[in-house]
């Protein structure tokens, strides 16, 4: 039997960043075709009844790490198996990051991730660049990706000293030009060389743990950072955004500037929202799954996250999906993260999270009152969207839109175990934990891809998103 050339999901209850009403959506041609009330359609056209269950636009994670190299670890997600994870949580779009060594360009960093994603990503994706040099022809090679390319976004580190970290000229350099283009630069805070020498005294201190990651890396060098950031992004006359903001003394530095007109941006991420430094007591290794950076704060940051997450001071929740296995060899991965058991310096930093991204926060989020139904879908899928140069394409249910849709149960339950997920990371920090809320159907492009815990997608079925100027100021 062949497969129906449309898809008419009757009755749900769509929601958008603006929009909440019960409707008929038809996806026709990899496209919301039409939206109405009794739509008629003919014996060709596949009808699901979407009665009680919420119609919502696609996720959009515009902060995963898929065979990112870092150090000699690499994250243990591929292409395939990430993007599958994806779909399972509802998202149908990632923004990943190519890399740019020490002996390529910004361009060649687009072409050799492009690569490796094209035969296996399972949704859309698109790439910001890391860029750690910048130089004449680096800058002309920026302005080729973002009119050529459809890349208009580049991080760049404030930390890592010798591995990743930029100078302040070099991040002005780049502001002033990706911003008059149209683009953003995204930027990671943290003083690297002050926490380099304070991770150098604890080793010298015999202070090895893993808990040290987290104490080595306060959120004063957070907060100095983001200032930094901002009054370079200030100077420039450009937007800036900063990623995975965990405490409020980076945020109070990005509320001021928003209030005074400097078009700053942010995200803060799951982990953040869900967990507090209380994991981070005693020396056992299992603290290496919370060994990300910057690492969790105290429950009075993760309040003023929620504060901000409603009045609009962060605009985005995106996972920083970067896995490492806790089981070294699981999967055949090697140097993960039990690689730094005897030094916590050398622990691969980053978590996972790209499947349960939308329930987590479905969960703790509207369920618990902190965030509504339409603010939830603008920091999950809209406002993502509209910052990366993905809107209207991406990010919403309206006419012409990508029929990227995502069909959500608000009234199941679901117990979270790593062995249910669809990723290659060994562990979720949401082991055990039962959350209210459940991803029923995802359509790619109008095409059914997740259908209970049945998987329909396959693995390069997923395109690459050219990308367009900020949408959001």
């Amino acid at each position: 039997m062949s497969s129906p050339t449309a898809t008419l999901i009757r009755n749900g209850r769509v929601i958008t960043a603006s929009d909440d009403y019960v409707a008929d959506v038809l996806l026709q041609n990899g496209v919301v075709h039409t939206i109405g009330q009794h739509i008629e359609v003919g014996p060709d056209v596949r009808v699901i009844d979407a009665t009680g269950l919420y119609v919502l636009p696609g996720g959009v994670d515009t902060h995963v790490h898929l065979e990112n190299v870092i150090g000699p670890s690499v994250t243990c997600d591929t292409f395939a198996s990430g993007t599958k994870a994806a779909a399972f949580g509802g998202t149908t779009t990632v923004v990943d990051f190519a890399l740019q060594t020490a002996t390529d360009s910004p361009l060649q960093a687009i072409a050799r991730a492009q690569r490796s994603a094209e035969s296996q990503v399972a949704v859309d994706y698109s790439l910001h660049v890391i860029v750690t040099r910048v130089d004449a022809q680096v800058l002309h090679d920026v302005r080729h990706a973002m009119h050529h390319e459809g890349v208009t976004s580049f991080k760049m580190f404030m930390a890592y000293p010798g591995v990743m970290m930029a100078d302040d000229a070099s991040i002005f350099r780049m502001l002033r030009q990706v911003g008059a283009d149209g683009g953003m630069v995204a930027l990671h805070a943290e003083n690297g060389t002050v926490i380099d020498l304070l991770i150098q005294e604890a080793l010298e201190a015999g202070h090895t743990s893993p808990r040290y990651h987290a104490l080595t890396r306060p959120a004063i060098m957070e907060g100095e950072a983001t200032h930094r950031g901002i009054r370079l992004a200030e100077l420039a006359q450009a937007p800036i955004y900063f990623v995975h903001v965990s405490s409020n003394e980076a945020l109070k530095h990005i509320v001021t500037a928003r209030a005074e007109g400097i078009p700053v941006f942010a995200e803060t991420c799951p982990h953040y929202l869900l967990f507090d430094d209380s994991v981070y007591h005693g020396d056992d290794l299992e603290i290496a799954k919370y060994v990300m950076t910057p690492p969790l704060r105290t429950s009075r940051d993760q309040k003023h996250l929620w504060r901000a997450l409603r009045y609009d001071d962060l605009q985005v929740i995106a996972t920083d999906h970067c896995p490492f296995c806790m089981k070294e060899g699981h999967l055949g991965y090697r140097m993960q993260k039990m690689r730094g058991k005897d030094d916590f310096s050398q622990i691969p930093n980053g978590a996972p999270g790209i499947e349960t991204r939308m329930v987590s926060l479905f969960d703790i989020g509207v369920m618990q009152g902190k965030l509504s139904l339409n603010r939830f879908v603008e920091l999950t899928s809209t406002a993502p969207a509209k910052l990366f140069g993905l809107f209207p394409k991406k990010g919403t249910i309206a006419v012409g839109s990508d029929a990227d849709v995502v069909l959500f149960d608000p009234a199941a339950t679901q117990t979270i175990h790593a062995h249910h997920l669809h990723g290659n990371c060994d562990y979720t920090l949401l082991e055990g934990r039962t959350l209210r809320g459940r991803v029923e159907k995802v359509f790619l492009r109008g095409q059914l891809i997740v259908d209970g815990a049945q998987w329909l997608g396959r693995s390069g079925m997923g395109r690459f998103v050219p990308r367009g100027q900020v949408r959001a100021f």
